[in-house]
């Protein structure tokens, strides 16, 4: 099973993890990744260039001069190829630049260019990729501390940082975008991939567990949100068992009521004793 290293961002390493052999461990097809990245470039092109033929050029309506007797060729239009501002000839003409390639395909494709980067040491974990503020230069201490030796670099993000994005825009060798936007072509352009822990698992999930990607990103995201909330839980319960020991106990404290009522009732008895007898002495006297 094909593995690769997890790395903080000081670079330093934390763990070993295991990666999906259907996914990381495939061998690369070479003829599949030349027609996918083929396909994936001829339908960049949007196939709208257009010249105009000697038909459509404005212009050249009349005869130049006669016929015959002035010793030239003989011309029929000013709009003719070969004159300046005459139409083209085969110039191009829109029409679209589109080559299907199957579904089957285009995910062998991205598993070969994967399995790729891990065999040769060019796919990077790291275990929590985030900043607090948008700093180009935290950026490029991160990429400094990680094994890039200062080549292009490909990050994928499970979920959209902004702060990730604004620190890696104005680095030339560096490109971030959100993992559902995976293709080939930029995977073979850039020499190493770096993705956090969670972009792992979402190319797993739907490369090798068969789930579409709105899924994935579903899944992913409210895993992300119950990581964010666990630590407020964590210190609201923390918080709710020091007020529990705070307070006293019932149980505890009811003898100490029961003696002071107990007391208090003792004290009034011999209050009303004391009086009795002093009402006797005064009718003695």
């Amino acid at each position: 099973m094909p593995s690769t290293t997890v790395y903080n961002m000081a670079g330093e390493a934390v763990e070993e993890l295991e990666l999906s052999e259907q996914v990381f461990g495939v061998a690369p097809n070479v003829a599949v990744l030349h027609q996918v990245v083929t396909a994936q470039l001829v339908n960049r092109r949007q196939g709208n260039a257009s010249t105009k033929t000697r038909s459509e050029v404005s212009g050249g309506g009349r005869k130049p001069y006669k016929q015959k007797g002035t010793g030239r060729a003989r011309q029929g239009s000013t709009r003719s190829p070969q004159f300046r501002h005459g139409g083209a000839v085969f110039g191009p003409k829109p029409h679209p630049y589109h080559h299907d390639v199957p579904k089957k395909m285009r995910r062998l494709a991205i598993k070969s260019a994967l399995s790729d980067k891990v065999a040769n040491e060019q796919l990077i974990v790291i275990k929590d990729l985030a900043l607090e503020s948008p700093r180009t230069k935290e950026m490029l201490a991160i990429l400094g501390n990680l094994p890039v030796d200062g080549k292009r670099v490909l990050m994928m993000l499970p979920k959209r940082d902004e702060n990730i994005v604004l620190s890696t825009r104005n680095i030339p060798s560096a490109k971030v975008q959100h993992v559902s936007s995976i293709n080939v072509v930029e995977l073979l352009k850039h020499d190493f991939v770096i993705m956090p822990k969670e972009t792992v698992r979402w190319i797993e999930m739907v490369f090798g567990e068969g789930l579409s990607a709105e899924e994935a990103s579903q899944k992913i995201a409210s895993e992300l949100d119950e990581e964010a909330t666990a630590p407020e839980e964590a210190e609201a319960a923390i918080g709710t068992t020091d007020e529990d020991a705070a307070e006293p106990d019932e149980e505890a404290t009811a003898p100490e009521e029961a003696e002071a009522a107990i007391g208090t009732t003792d004290e009034d008895d011999t209050g009303d004793q004391e009086q009795v007898s002093e009402t006797a002495d005064d009718e003695e006297e």
